[in-house]
């Protein structure tokens, strides 16, 4: 019983963690020269003086912009068919939003991490990863994005753009709010963990491939989820997604249920957050 004891008072810290099924043998070598990369500072006045940092928010702006621009048109397009079989349906939106965080995230992971959503930022700041400025800075550039993107789209269709509904999320006849809000929370969450566990830094040091194929899993969960969720609301995941749509569009309805698409997507992220720091890395209860 005294050996119980102590492993359960000692907890995370007693056991190694194990290699999941399919990576490759990690050696002692390895896991010796392997240093947790510390938290980043609340605060950071260097950084505000810094190209890097408004470069930063400048690919999150573009990113975000081209997001919207190509999802929108995706969506109008199906809405505007006679039928679902006359058009890429919602397996084709799905694959669109999927499709569209998979490359971004691609070409911009190397300058601001390709975060493209302000519901990313939030969590990724919970968890340290990035400094209090820039997660401010990177949500006002992605919903500046967002914005621009759907205005884009208006501006070259306005008729059209009026009469498909602009892509605005709201939660579909035959759901309450609080089906929507479940289905934006589990949405989140899933995105999100994904998000952490395929940028996870041990597993970047360990395995060599996980930084170059990153954007894939985050770009299948996105596609999952919209799978799931989008004859709930449309699927938001994404609050500058949501926010831009509504914006351009305007109209009564797509603000009714606006909140869902900022309170769901932070809730969701927030778990994801705490789940990965607290439970599977266990960060809380490692020795310093």
């Amino acid at each position: 019983m005294e050996g119980k004891e102590e492993d359960v008072r000692l907890g995370a810290t007693k056991f190694p963690e194990r290699q999941p099924i399919g990576t490759a043998a990690q050696s002692q070598d390895e896991a010796k020269d392997y240093r947790e990369p510390p938290p980043a500072p609340l605060f950071e006045p260097d950084e505000l003086t810094s190209w890097s940092f408004y470069r930063a928010g400048i690919a999150e702006f573009m990113a975000t912009f081209l997001f919207l621009y190509i999802s929108i048109l995706t969506v109008m397009g199906v809405v505007r068919a006679p039928n679902k079989c006359a058009s890429v349906g919602i397996q084709g939106i799905a694959w669109a939003f999927g499709g569209m965080i998979f490359a971004l995230v691609y070409c911009t992971a190397g300058i601001s991490g390709g975060h493209i959503n302000p519901a990313v930022t939030f969590g990724l700041f919970l968890a340290r990863k990035l400094s209090l400025p820039r997660a401010l800075f990177y949500m006002v550039m992605q919903c500046l994005g967002a914005i621009c993107g759907a205005g884009v789209v208006k501006g070259f269709q306005k008729t059209p753009y009026e009469v498909l509904g602009g892509g605005a999320n709201v939660v579909n006849p035959g759901y309450t709010k609080g089906d929507g809000l479940g289905a934006e929370i589990v949405g989140t969450f899933v995105l999100v963990y994904t998000v952490f566990s395929a940028t996870d830094a041990k597993r970047s040091a360990r395995d060599s491939h996980v930084p170059i194929l990153a954007p894939l899993p985050i770009g299948f969960a996105v596609f999952l989820v919209h799978l799931a969720t989008i004859p709930i609301t449309g699927t938001g995941i994404n609050p500058a997604r949501s926010l831009g749509a509504a914006i351009i569009y305007n109209k009564d309805h797509a603000w009714d249920d606006q909140w869902i698409f900022w309170v769901g997507p932070f809730i969701g992220a927030a778990l994801a957050a705490l789940y990965h720091q607290v439970v599977i890395r266990a960060i809380p209860f490692k020795s310093k």
